[in-house]
């Protein structure tokens, strides 16, 4: 996927972010390197299934700070340099790593399977946990987050092989479940620990 191409994606998903009205804020907005997206009424809860066959809900991570982002395993780009940024990023907070949970929401669950959900979030950090959900389920939480993807054929008419375009943003909870923050996908690993310490310490 280009950079035009990505730039437009993240937009769509920023649409609505750009219109909360200040007031839905109850504190003043600190200085963040991402988007503060504090009183935002989108993106509350999900019902997925982990990699591990076990249900979950955003409830369950009370207490974690979370980043969750969509994409899928087969993704060329875009998913393999957010996660290797959110594992920069789990290294570089030190003691208080084990304060986040990475959370990988795949929009290609037709190919996603549990046991290639583990084998990719391994790949980068045991403590990632992949989401997948049906492609009825998948659709509803993309929506519920205001997130944009799409199948893309290949040349060649194999119905197989296709590629998904998605929004590249990544959704950041404090330890009360409430969405605070949207990382870009051009921000650098430094620049998000620097506002997860600014929530951290808040």
């Amino acid at each position: 996927m280009n950079h035009q191409r990505r730039t437009m994606l993240a937009t769509l998903s920023l649409l609505g972010i750009s219109c909360i009205p200040l007031s839905a804020c109850k504190r003043p907005l600190a200085n963040f390197n991402g988007i503060d997206i504090t009183g935002a009424d989108y993106g509350s809860d999900f019902h997925l299934t982990g990699h591990d066959g076990k249900p979950y809900t955003l409830s369950q991570f009370k207490g974690k700070y979370v980043m969750l982002f969509f994409g899928y395993t087969q993704c060329p780009d875009i998913c393999p340099t957010a996660l290797t940024r959110a594992l920069a990023i789990r290294q570089q907070l030190g003691a208080d790593a084990d304060r986040l949970q990475i959370l990988f929401v795949t929009v290609d669950p037709e190919r996603d399977t549990p046991a290639l959900l583990a084998e990719y979030m391994h790949a980068f950090d045991p403590s990632f946990l992949g989401l997948y959900g049906t492609l009825e389920q998948t659709a509803e939480v993309a929506h519920s987050f205001r997130i944009f993807y799409k199948k893309v054929p290949n040349p060649g008419g194999d119905s197989t092989a296709y590629s998904m375009d998605h929004t590249a943003i990544t959704y950041v909870y404090d330890a009360k479940n409430t969405l605070r923050l949207a990382f870009k996908h051009e921000q650098t690993a430094e620049q998000c620990v620097a506002d997860l310490h600014t929530l951290m310490q808040s």
